[in-house]
Protein backbone atom coordinates (compact mmCIF):
# COMPACT_ATOMS: atom_id res chain seq x y z
CA UNK A 1 0.00 0.00 0.00
CA UNK A 2 1.39 3.36 -0.98
CA UNK A 3 1.68 6.47 1.75
CA UNK A 4 -1.22 8.78 1.96
CA UNK A 5 1.38 11.59 2.69
CA UNK A 6 3.45 10.55 -0.08
CA UNK A 7 0.60 11.08 -2.28
CA UNK A 8 -0.68 14.34 -0.76
CA UNK A 9 2.98 16.05 -1.14
CA UNK A 10 4.83 14.93 -4.24
CA UNK A 11 1.34 14.75 -5.95
CA UNK A 12 2.42 14.78 -9.66
CA UNK A 13 5.70 12.86 -9.31
CA UNK A 14 3.54 9.91 -7.68
CA UNK A 15 1.56 10.14 -10.47
CA UNK A 16 3.98 10.01 -13.29
CA UNK A 17 5.60 7.15 -11.82
CA UNK A 18 2.66 4.83 -11.38
CA UNK A 19 1.72 5.92 -14.72
CA UNK A 20 4.34 3.59 -16.17
CA UNK A 21 2.02 0.41 -15.07
CA UNK A 22 -1.18 2.02 -15.33
CA UNK A 23 -3.40 3.62 -18.33
CA UNK A 24 -4.71 6.12 -16.06
CA UNK A 25 -4.90 7.67 -12.63
CA UNK A 26 -6.33 10.70 -11.08
CA UNK A 27 -6.19 11.51 -7.03
CA UNK A 28 -8.47 14.24 -7.40
CA UNK A 29 -11.25 12.26 -5.05
CA UNK A 30 -8.55 10.80 -3.26
CA UNK A 31 -7.41 14.06 -2.03
CA UNK A 32 -10.37 15.53 -1.25
CA UNK A 33 -11.27 12.52 0.66
CA UNK A 34 -7.93 12.82 1.92
CA UNK A 35 -8.75 16.97 2.92
CA UNK A 36 -11.94 15.80 4.67
CA UNK A 37 -11.20 13.36 6.84
CA UNK A 38 -8.29 15.99 8.25
CA UNK A 39 -10.85 18.52 8.54
CA UNK A 40 -13.19 16.43 10.76
CA UNK A 41 -10.69 15.48 12.79
CA UNK A 42 -9.59 18.67 13.86
CA UNK A 43 -13.48 19.45 14.71
CA UNK A 44 -14.04 16.00 16.33
CA UNK A 45 -10.47 16.76 18.31
CA UNK A 46 -11.63 20.29 18.60
CA UNK A 47 -15.73 19.16 20.02
CA UNK A 48 -14.16 16.53 22.26
CA UNK A 49 -11.54 18.88 23.99
CA UNK A 50 -14.50 21.44 24.72
CA UNK A 51 -16.55 18.49 25.99
CA UNK A 52 -13.86 16.96 28.63
CA UNK A 53 -13.33 20.98 29.18
CA UNK A 54 -17.05 20.97 30.22
CA UNK A 55 -17.86 18.16 32.17
CA UNK A 56 -14.66 19.17 34.40
CA UNK A 57 -15.93 22.29 35.01
CA UNK A 58 -19.77 20.22 35.63
CA UNK A 59 -18.79 19.22 39.46
CA UNK A 60 -17.48 22.39 40.40
CA UNK A 61 -20.21 24.05 39.67
CA UNK A 62 -22.96 21.59 40.56
CA UNK A 63 -21.30 21.88 44.39
CA UNK A 64 -21.42 25.61 44.22
CA UNK A 65 -25.15 24.84 43.59
CA UNK A 66 -25.32 26.28 40.41
CA UNK A 67 -27.70 25.29 37.70
CA UNK A 68 -26.05 22.70 34.94
CA UNK A 69 -28.61 21.32 33.57
CA UNK A 70 -28.16 23.77 30.17
CA UNK A 71 -24.71 22.66 30.12
CA UNK A 72 -25.08 18.82 30.44
CA UNK A 73 -27.98 19.53 27.16
CA UNK A 74 -25.40 21.10 25.47
CA UNK A 75 -22.68 18.15 26.54
CA UNK A 76 -25.44 15.58 25.28
CA UNK A 77 -25.80 17.41 22.01
CA UNK A 78 -22.07 17.40 21.78
CA UNK A 79 -21.94 14.04 22.24
CA UNK A 80 -24.17 12.98 19.56
CA UNK A 81 -22.24 15.55 17.21
CA UNK A 82 -19.03 14.06 18.28
CA UNK A 83 -20.42 10.19 17.46
CA UNK A 84 -21.74 11.41 13.72
CA UNK A 85 -18.00 13.23 13.03
CA UNK A 86 -16.74 9.34 13.91
CA UNK A 87 -18.93 8.04 11.35
CA UNK A 88 -17.94 10.20 9.07
CA UNK A 89 -14.31 10.05 9.37
CA UNK A 90 -14.49 6.04 9.45
CA UNK A 91 -16.26 6.53 6.25
CA UNK A 92 -13.72 8.63 4.24
CA UNK A 93 -10.99 6.74 5.93
CA UNK A 94 -12.93 3.70 3.92
CA UNK A 95 -12.98 4.95 1.26
CA UNK A 96 -9.04 6.42 1.25
CA UNK A 97 -8.20 3.12 1.96
CA UNK A 98 -9.87 0.86 -0.78
CA UNK A 99 -8.41 3.72 -3.01
CA UNK A 100 -5.47 3.07 -2.23
CA UNK A 101 -5.24 -0.60 -1.70
CA UNK A 102 -6.41 -0.83 -5.06
CA UNK A 103 -3.34 1.01 -6.40
CA UNK A 104 -0.07 -1.02 -7.39
CA UNK A 105 3.53 -0.36 -5.91
CA UNK A 106 5.78 2.36 -7.01
CA UNK A 107 7.63 1.15 -10.06
CA UNK A 108 11.60 2.27 -8.82
CA UNK A 109 12.97 4.76 -11.03
CA UNK A 110 15.14 2.77 -12.96
CA UNK A 111 12.11 0.59 -14.05
CA UNK A 112 11.20 0.87 -17.88
CA UNK A 113 7.73 2.86 -18.61
CA UNK A 114 5.39 0.04 -20.45
CA UNK A 115 4.68 -4.00 -20.95
CA UNK A 116 6.53 -6.94 -22.35
CA UNK A 117 8.27 -4.94 -25.49
CA UNK A 118 10.90 -2.92 -23.25
CA UNK A 119 11.67 -5.95 -21.15
CA UNK A 120 15.16 -6.17 -21.37
CA UNK A 121 17.82 -8.64 -21.59
CA UNK A 122 20.58 -8.23 -19.01
CA UNK A 123 22.99 -11.06 -19.57
CA UNK A 124 22.90 -14.49 -21.14
CA UNK A 125 24.43 -17.57 -19.48
CA UNK A 126 26.06 -20.45 -21.26
CA UNK A 127 25.60 -21.13 -25.26
CA UNK A 128 21.86 -22.56 -26.38
CA UNK A 129 22.67 -26.28 -26.84
CA UNK A 130 22.95 -27.61 -30.23
CA UNK A 131 22.12 -30.81 -31.36
CA UNK A 132 22.99 -32.98 -34.41
CA UNK A 133 19.79 -35.13 -34.60
CA UNK A 134 15.95 -33.89 -34.44
CA UNK A 135 14.98 -32.93 -31.16
CA UNK A 136 11.83 -33.99 -29.60
CA UNK A 137 9.72 -31.83 -27.21
CA UNK A 138 9.49 -32.33 -23.20
CA UNK A 139 5.87 -33.73 -23.79
CA UNK A 140 6.90 -36.36 -26.10
CA UNK A 141 10.18 -37.03 -24.09
CA UNK A 142 8.72 -37.21 -20.58
CA UNK A 143 5.85 -39.54 -22.06
CA UNK A 144 8.18 -41.55 -23.59
CA UNK A 145 10.00 -42.46 -20.76
CA UNK A 146 7.43 -42.62 -18.56
CA UNK A 147 7.94 -39.49 -16.26
CA UNK A 148 5.04 -37.90 -16.38
CA UNK A 149 1.60 -39.27 -16.58
CA UNK A 150 -0.65 -36.95 -18.19
CA UNK A 151 -3.91 -38.85 -19.19
CA UNK A 152 -3.96 -40.00 -15.45
CA UNK A 153 -2.93 -36.67 -14.06
CA UNK A 154 -6.15 -35.48 -16.37
CA UNK A 155 -8.26 -38.14 -15.15
CA UNK A 156 -7.62 -37.17 -11.61
CA UNK A 157 -7.37 -33.61 -11.49
CA UNK A 158 -8.77 -32.24 -14.62
CA UNK A 159 -7.33 -30.02 -17.11
CA UNK A 160 -3.96 -28.31 -16.76
CA UNK A 161 -2.87 -31.21 -14.25
CA UNK A 162 0.09 -34.12 -14.19
CA UNK A 163 1.09 -36.23 -12.21
CA UNK A 164 4.96 -37.61 -11.49
CA UNK A 165 6.16 -41.18 -11.65
CA UNK A 166 8.79 -43.39 -11.53
CA UNK A 167 12.33 -41.73 -12.48
CA UNK A 168 9.49 -38.37 -13.26
CA UNK A 169 9.49 -38.20 -9.89
CA UNK A 170 12.92 -38.88 -8.42
CA UNK A 171 13.80 -36.25 -10.77
CA UNK A 172 11.10 -33.55 -9.38
CA UNK A 173 12.07 -34.35 -5.80
CA UNK A 174 15.82 -34.49 -6.77
CA UNK A 175 15.25 -30.39 -7.73
CA UNK A 176 13.73 -29.56 -4.45
CA UNK A 177 16.31 -31.53 -2.37
CA UNK A 178 18.77 -29.95 -4.24
CA UNK A 179 16.91 -26.46 -3.49
CA UNK A 180 16.77 -27.16 -0.52
CA UNK A 181 20.34 -28.27 0.54
CA UNK A 182 22.14 -25.10 -1.45
CA UNK A 183 19.67 -22.35 0.70
CA UNK A 184 20.33 -24.22 3.82
CA UNK A 185 24.15 -24.01 3.16
CA UNK A 186 23.73 -20.32 2.32
CA UNK A 187 22.12 -19.54 5.97
CA UNK A 188 18.65 -19.19 4.80
CA UNK A 189 15.78 -20.75 7.61
CA UNK A 190 13.86 -23.83 6.45
CA UNK A 191 9.89 -22.84 6.88
CA UNK A 192 6.69 -25.54 6.06
CA UNK A 193 3.81 -23.40 5.93
CA UNK A 194 -0.06 -23.53 5.80
CA UNK A 195 -1.57 -23.68 2.12
CA UNK A 196 -4.55 -22.85 3.54
CA UNK A 197 -4.43 -19.01 3.95
CA UNK A 198 -6.93 -16.22 5.12
CA UNK A 199 -8.07 -13.54 3.19
CA UNK A 200 -5.10 -10.95 5.01
CA UNK A 201 -2.63 -13.33 3.71
CA UNK A 202 -4.11 -12.46 0.26
CA UNK A 203 -4.11 -8.86 1.02
CA UNK A 204 -0.95 -8.25 3.02
CA UNK A 205 0.87 -10.01 -0.43
CA UNK A 206 -0.89 -7.59 -2.61
CA UNK A 207 -2.59 -10.11 -4.30
CA UNK A 208 -6.15 -8.71 -3.50
CA UNK A 209 -8.75 -7.43 -4.07
CA UNK A 210 -7.43 -6.89 -7.24
CA UNK A 211 -6.53 -10.39 -8.07
CA UNK A 212 -8.82 -12.48 -6.12
CA UNK A 213 -10.03 -14.14 -8.96
CA UNK A 214 -6.98 -15.67 -10.03
CA UNK A 215 -6.77 -17.91 -6.29
CA UNK A 216 -9.15 -21.10 -5.48
CA UNK A 217 -11.34 -20.05 -2.82
CA UNK A 218 -12.70 -22.07 -0.28
CA UNK A 219 -16.28 -21.69 0.28
CA UNK A 220 -17.02 -19.75 3.90
CA UNK A 221 -18.42 -17.12 5.03
CA UNK A 222 -16.94 -13.49 3.99
CA UNK A 223 -15.29 -12.87 7.24
CA UNK A 224 -13.87 -16.03 7.62
CA UNK A 225 -13.30 -16.76 4.07
CA UNK A 226 -9.79 -18.67 3.04
CA UNK A 227 -8.02 -19.88 -0.23
CA UNK A 228 -5.43 -22.15 -1.08
CA UNK A 229 -1.80 -20.38 -1.78
CA UNK A 230 -0.68 -19.14 -5.10
CA UNK A 231 3.14 -19.31 -4.29
CA UNK A 232 4.58 -19.54 -0.60
CA UNK A 233 5.19 -15.71 -1.08
CA UNK A 234 1.66 -15.16 0.20
CA UNK A 235 2.84 -17.32 3.31
CA UNK A 236 6.15 -16.14 3.97
CA UNK A 237 5.20 -12.15 3.74
CA UNK A 238 2.81 -12.28 6.20
CA UNK A 239 5.32 -14.26 8.62
CA UNK A 240 6.05 -11.34 10.75
CA UNK A 241 2.56 -9.49 9.92
CA UNK A 242 1.77 -7.11 12.74
CA UNK A 243 4.91 -7.12 14.65
CA UNK A 244 7.52 -4.71 15.10
CA UNK A 245 11.10 -6.31 14.78
CA UNK A 246 14.63 -4.95 16.00
CA UNK A 247 17.16 -3.85 14.16
CA UNK A 248 19.41 -6.41 14.97
CA UNK A 249 17.00 -9.37 13.90
CA UNK A 250 17.39 -7.95 10.08
CA UNK A 251 17.85 -9.27 7.86
CA UNK A 252 15.32 -12.17 7.90
CA UNK A 253 16.21 -15.05 5.55
CA UNK A 254 13.53 -17.63 4.73
CA UNK A 255 12.50 -20.15 2.55
CA UNK A 256 9.92 -22.73 1.63
CA UNK A 257 8.60 -25.24 0.17
CA UNK A 258 5.16 -25.72 -1.27
CA UNK A 259 2.95 -27.23 -4.05
CA UNK A 260 1.79 -23.88 -5.56
CA UNK A 261 -1.84 -23.44 -6.49
CA UNK A 262 -3.75 -20.98 -9.41
CA UNK A 263 -6.63 -20.79 -11.50
CA UNK A 264 -4.65 -19.38 -14.44
CA UNK A 265 -7.62 -18.64 -16.04
CA UNK A 266 -7.63 -17.56 -19.85
CA UNK A 267 -3.72 -17.68 -19.91
CA UNK A 268 -2.97 -20.82 -21.95
CA UNK A 269 -1.39 -21.00 -25.34
CA UNK A 270 -1.37 -23.68 -28.10
CA UNK A 271 2.40 -24.41 -27.48
CA UNK A 272 2.32 -24.26 -24.00
CA UNK A 273 1.71 -27.90 -23.38
CA UNK A 274 2.55 -30.26 -20.64
CA UNK A 275 3.85 -28.84 -18.10
CA UNK A 276 4.68 -25.56 -19.00
CA UNK A 277 1.54 -23.99 -17.64
CA UNK A 278 -0.57 -25.47 -14.90
CA UNK A 279 -2.86 -25.13 -12.09
CA UNK A 280 -0.61 -26.90 -9.40
CA UNK A 281 3.34 -26.50 -9.51
CA UNK A 282 6.46 -27.40 -7.05
CA UNK A 283 8.29 -24.69 -6.36
CA UNK A 284 10.89 -23.35 -3.49
CA UNK A 285 10.59 -19.46 -2.71
CA UNK A 286 13.20 -17.76 -1.11
CA UNK A 287 12.52 -14.47 1.03
CA UNK A 288 13.76 -11.39 3.10
CA UNK A 289 12.85 -9.58 5.53
CA UNK A 290 15.51 -6.46 5.13
CA UNK A 291 16.33 -2.65 6.50
CA UNK A 292 15.38 -0.22 3.75
CA UNK A 293 18.46 0.97 2.98
CA UNK A 294 19.60 -3.21 2.50
CA UNK A 295 17.28 -4.02 -0.05
CA UNK A 296 18.90 -3.49 -3.59
CA UNK A 297 21.78 -5.64 -1.84
CA UNK A 298 19.35 -8.66 -0.58
CA UNK A 299 17.49 -8.37 -4.47
CA UNK A 300 21.41 -8.73 -6.01
CA UNK A 301 21.63 -11.22 -3.58
CA UNK A 302 18.21 -13.19 -4.60
CA UNK A 303 19.28 -13.19 -8.07
CA UNK A 304 22.56 -14.52 -7.82
CA UNK A 305 20.91 -17.43 -5.82
CA UNK A 306 18.55 -17.73 -8.39
CA UNK A 307 21.17 -17.98 -11.13
CA UNK A 308 23.39 -20.35 -9.13
CA UNK A 309 21.23 -23.02 -8.81
CA UNK A 310 20.47 -22.93 -12.42
CA UNK A 311 23.90 -22.77 -13.87
CA UNK A 312 24.37 -26.07 -11.55
CA UNK A 313 22.17 -27.52 -13.23
CA UNK A 314 23.86 -26.77 -16.64
CA UNK A 315 20.99 -25.21 -18.43
CA UNK A 316 21.25 -22.34 -20.62
CA UNK A 317 19.41 -19.43 -19.45
CA UNK A 318 19.10 -15.76 -19.74
CA UNK A 319 18.31 -12.86 -16.97
CA UNK A 320 15.62 -10.12 -18.07
CA UNK A 321 14.82 -6.90 -15.98
CA UNK A 322 10.87 -6.18 -16.33
CA UNK A 323 8.89 -3.02 -17.49
CA UNK A 324 6.59 -1.77 -15.40
CA UNK A 325 3.41 -3.09 -16.64
CA UNK A 326 5.36 -6.45 -16.33
CA UNK A 327 5.93 -6.64 -12.72
CA UNK A 328 2.83 -8.10 -10.58
CA UNK A 329 1.10 -5.12 -8.57
CA UNK A 330 3.20 -5.63 -5.22
CA UNK A 331 6.57 -5.52 -6.86
CA UNK A 332 8.77 -2.20 -7.48
CA UNK A 333 11.21 -4.26 -9.33
CA UNK A 334 11.82 -7.38 -10.89
CA UNK A 335 14.27 -9.78 -12.55
CA UNK A 336 13.22 -12.96 -14.71
CA UNK A 337 15.90 -15.62 -14.91
CA UNK A 338 14.55 -17.42 -17.93
CA UNK A 339 15.24 -20.85 -19.37
CA UNK A 340 15.62 -21.51 -22.98
CA UNK A 341 13.07 -24.24 -24.01
CA UNK A 342 14.02 -25.63 -27.48
CA UNK A 343 11.27 -26.94 -28.77
CA UNK A 344 9.40 -23.93 -28.21
CA UNK A 345 12.20 -21.37 -29.44
CA UNK A 346 11.93 -19.19 -26.50
CA UNK A 347 12.78 -18.22 -23.48
CA UNK A 348 10.23 -19.48 -19.99
CA UNK A 349 10.07 -17.51 -16.87
CA UNK A 350 11.98 -20.19 -13.89
CA UNK A 351 12.50 -17.37 -11.54
CA UNK A 352 11.34 -13.67 -10.05
CA UNK A 353 13.55 -12.17 -8.33
CA UNK A 354 11.52 -9.10 -6.79
CA UNK A 355 11.61 -6.09 -4.21
CA UNK A 356 8.33 -5.06 -2.61
CA UNK A 357 9.95 -1.77 -0.79
CA UNK A 358 7.70 -1.51 2.14
CA UNK A 359 4.50 -1.93 -0.22
CA UNK A 360 3.57 -5.22 1.29
CA UNK A 361 5.18 -4.02 4.89
CA UNK A 362 2.45 -0.91 5.00
CA UNK A 363 -0.10 -3.73 3.92
CA UNK A 364 0.69 -5.71 6.81
CA UNK A 365 1.95 -3.42 9.65
CA UNK A 366 5.15 -4.86 9.61
CA UNK A 367 8.04 -2.45 10.94
CA UNK A 368 11.10 -2.47 13.05
CA UNK A 369 12.94 0.19 15.41
CA UNK A 370 16.45 1.19 15.26
CA UNK A 371 18.79 1.21 17.82
CA UNK A 372 18.56 4.14 19.93
CA UNK A 373 15.75 5.59 18.08
CA UNK A 374 12.25 5.74 19.25
CA UNK A 375 10.38 5.79 15.67
CA UNK A 376 9.09 2.85 14.11
CA UNK A 377 9.86 2.17 10.57
CA UNK A 378 8.45 0.30 7.27
CA UNK A 379 10.86 -3.45 6.70
CA UNK A 380 11.60 -3.76 3.08
CA UNK A 381 10.19 -7.29 2.03
CA UNK A 382 11.50 -9.37 -0.98
CA UNK A 383 11.20 -12.63 -3.12
CA UNK A 384 12.32 -14.97 -5.50
CA UNK A 385 11.68 -18.13 -6.86
CA UNK A 386 14.50 -20.74 -5.80
CA UNK A 387 13.31 -22.47 -8.12
CA UNK A 388 9.97 -23.46 -9.45
CA UNK A 389 10.48 -26.84 -11.37
CA UNK A 390 7.27 -27.13 -14.13
CA UNK A 391 9.30 -25.42 -16.16
CA UNK A 392 12.57 -26.83 -15.70
CA UNK A 393 12.01 -30.63 -16.28
CA UNK A 394 10.76 -29.69 -19.65
CA UNK A 395 13.83 -27.60 -19.80
CA UNK A 396 16.27 -30.51 -18.53
CA UNK A 397 14.32 -33.05 -20.71
CA UNK A 398 15.12 -31.23 -24.10
CA UNK A 399 17.94 -29.32 -23.16
CA UNK A 400 19.96 -32.78 -22.41
CA UNK A 401 18.08 -35.12 -24.54
CA UNK A 402 20.23 -37.65 -26.32
CA UNK A 403 20.01 -39.34 -30.10
CA UNK A 404 18.53 -42.30 -29.04
CA UNK A 405 15.52 -40.36 -27.02
CA UNK A 406 17.18 -40.60 -23.51
CA UNK A 407 18.14 -37.99 -20.92
CA UNK A 408 21.33 -36.59 -19.33
CA UNK A 409 20.28 -36.46 -15.51
CA UNK A 410 21.97 -32.90 -14.47
CA UNK A 411 25.95 -33.96 -12.49
CA UNK A 412 24.04 -32.03 -9.30
CA UNK A 413 20.85 -34.44 -9.12
CA UNK A 414 22.34 -37.99 -9.91
CA UNK A 415 22.67 -38.89 -5.89
CA UNK A 416 18.99 -38.77 -5.75
CA UNK A 417 17.69 -39.72 -8.86
CA UNK A 418 20.35 -42.93 -8.53
CA UNK A 419 21.24 -42.74 -12.38
CA UNK A 420 22.89 -41.03 -14.76
CA UNK A 421 20.65 -41.06 -18.05
CA UNK A 422 17.12 -41.39 -17.62
CA UNK A 423 17.00 -44.40 -21.14
CA UNK A 424 14.10 -46.34 -20.43
CA UNK A 425 10.39 -46.52 -19.38
CA UNK A 426 10.00 -48.12 -15.93
CA UNK A 427 7.76 -51.49 -16.15
CA UNK A 428 4.34 -51.60 -14.75
CA UNK A 429 3.26 -47.94 -15.94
Amino acid sequence: MLDINLIRNKTEKVRQALLKRMDDLDFSDLLEWDRKRRELLVETENMKAERNRVSKEIPGLKKAGEDVSVKIGEMKEFSDKIKQLDVEVKEAEQRINDFLAALPNIPADDVAAGGKENNKVIRYWGEKPEFGFKIKNHVDLVTRLGLIDYERGVKIGGNGFWAYTADGARLEWALLNYFIEQHLNDGYEFILPPHILTWQCGFTAGQFPKFEEDVFVLKGDEEGKQFILPTAETSLVNFHRDEILKEEELPKKYFAYTPCYRKEAGSYRANERGMIRGHQFNKVEMFQYTLPEKSDQALEELIGKAEKLVRGLGLHYRVSKLAAKDCSAAMGKTYDIEIWVPSMNEYKEVSSASNGYDYQARRGNMRFKRQGSKKNEFIHTLNASGLATSRLLPAIAEQLQQQDGSIRVPEVLRKWVGKNEIKTKASGL
